[in-house]
């Protein structure tokens, strides 16, 4: 469980182990090693969890064929055993994802390269899952498909996942085994005796403040660690991705679809995903002020829908069908390079006494990076534990629930599971909507998943926010009836917070008005 928001002032009564400063997926996954390897650990984030970047990645988990083509073997060999690990152990939050691949006369590289490129990619899975598509099987991966110029099709396996839920169960997990975590609970400063870092300073949204003592304080705060990091820390860049996401019957997508843009020939991709249509995605400097949230620019819109009409010209795509948007920050270590797309997405870390501070890595690798992180607190070398996640109860499906419903439950919630069950009221399992979550996901959200604002319930603990139409109005009155009275807010609290809700959507989540 996640509750507990007034308890941190109790948390300060001990010294600590850990302190890991980052809700994302980084510090969610250092939390969650922590305690398993013994430690006394806390974790700190000034918004929501998730909030940052681990909400609005690509929501793939996957090797990686641009590093690859880049040279990146390493990072590349590491992405893709993690993501075996991870289909592995958390089936139904972490699914396969299969793709097709299309190549264009006098693109380069060409077929026969890039044949080459996804058969090391299978070489280094220690799978084969990638092939030419027969020319009789296009319709069927890629119906729409432009064949203007098509050379021929690929087809390949990589995986996707919801990045809040991933980063949710492993909190929830970490919690269970004994470690505490809190959101809209900012660092103001660190605590240093004789020049080393022996805790921290902290302020929670609209609440008390405080100090917490600890052995080791690890910053995992993303695109924020360079403010936080000391010294020592690397300039990093901050780069946007920004995606948009249509209604699934209009973008009909069987298998996720990775082509390069006809302008700068940057790979971009479509693919189904929690009942609506993805589309993804850019690579730009983010020179914004980090605390202010991200949005996607009108010439974003532009060049994600010229993509589309490239890859289904007979759809006719335009901003009229378009649902919703997002834009995320990526924390990336800035090596110089001349264009977003080549700076390297390597884990960077550096340390001075008491305090060590991580960034960069791709959301695969997470837990790699966490164990670097704690190797190197004491250093030592990383093991790796036989599992990712602590394996899932296996109750029976009941009767109201869909065995595929029944499956995602189990990878998003894992043990929680059976708390959620106890919660269900009659027709809690049913789909909310187009999308494939359940009503019952969102009652026990909002008993047991620490929702301090609707955006919270709508954006992060579901992502009903992102693929209803229209910031979920239509299905407002019910999510009102499951989640005010676990919440405990009053109709004007409420009502504030669904008006909140409707202006942070409309502001951030929408699409912009166009550039003049």
């Amino acid at each position: 469980m996640l509750d507990g928001f007034a308890s941190l002032e109790r948390s300060a009564d001990q010294p600590w182990d850990l302190v890991i400063v980052g809700g994302g997926i980084t510090g969610a996954g250092i939390l969650r090693e922590a305690v398993r390897s013994g430690r006394s650990a806390l974790l700190l984030e000034q918004g929501d969890f998730a909030s940052g970047t681990s909400s609005r990645s690509s929501k793939l988990v996957h090797g990686g064929l641009r590093y690859l083509k880049q040279g990146q073997w390493q990072l590349t060999r590491h992405s893709v055993r993690e993501r075996e690990a991870l289909l592995a152990d958390a089936p139904g939050l972490v699914d396969p994802q299969p793709f097709a691949f299309p190549v264009f006369r006098g693109q380069r590289p060409g077929l026969g390269v890039t044949r080459f490129g996804l058969g090391l990619y299978d070489l280094i899975a220690g799978k084969r899952r990638s092939r030419r598509l027969a020319w009789d099987e296009l319709q069927a991966w890629a119906p729409g498909l432009s064949t203007r110029d098509l050379a021929g099709v690929l087809c390949f396996e990589d995986a996707r996942t919801d990045d809040a839920r991933l980063v949710l169960r492993l909190l929830q997990e970490a919690c269970a085994a004994g470690a505490r975590a809190y959101n809209y609970s900012r660092v103001t400063g660190y605590m240093e005796e004789g020049g080393r870092i022996t805790g921290l300073h902290w302020q929670q949204a609209g609440g008390p403040s405080g100090s917490l003592r600890a052995r080791n304080v690890i910053n995992a705060s993303g695109a924020w660690a360079q403010s936080l990091g000391g010294a020592q820390a690397p300039r990093l860049r901050p780069l946007r991705g920004s995606h948009l996401l249509f209604d699934a019957k209009r973008l009909q997508l069987p298998a996720a679809l990775s082509f390069l843009h006809p302008d700068d020939h940057r790979p971009v991709f479509a693919y189904a995903w929690e009942g609506a249509a993805l589309l993804g995605t850019t690579d730009l400097d983010h020179p914004d002020n980090l605390d202010r949230e991200p949005q996607i620019s009108d010439a974003e819109v532009e060049y994600l829908l010229k993509a589309a009409r490239f890859a289904w010209p007979g759809l006719k795509l335009g901003r009229a069908d378009v649902i919703a948007s997002y834009a995320g920050v990526r924390p990336v270590v800035d090596s110089g390079a001349a264009r977003p797309s080549d700076e390297s997405r390597e884990t960077a870390m550096w340390q001075q006494p008491g305090l060590l501070s991580v960034t960069g890595g791709k959301l695969t690798t997470f837990r790699l990076t966490a164990l670097e992180a704690l190797a190197a607190l004491e250093g030592g070398r990383p093991s790796r534990p036989p599992r990712i996640f602590d394996p899932a109860p296996a109750p029976d499906c009941p009767p109201a629930c869909e065995p595929q419903t029944w499956q995602r439950l189990r990878g998003r919630y894992g043990a929680a599971l059976e708390r959620l069950m106890t919660l269900a009221q009659p027709g809690d399992f049913a789909r909310i909507g187009s999308s494939p979550t359940v009503w019952a996901e969102l009652r026990y959200a909002a008993t047991h998943e620490a929702v301090r604002h609707l955006d919270d319930l709508l954006l992060r603990r579901s992502r009903l926010g992102l693929v209803l139409p229209d910031a979920c109005r239509a299905q407002m009155p019910r999510i009102r009836a499951v989640c005010q009275p676990a919440l405990g807010w009053d109709d004007r609290r409420w009502g504030n917070e669904e008006g909140a809700w409707y202006r942070r959507w409309h502001g951030h989540y929408s699409l912009p008005a166009r550039d003049s």
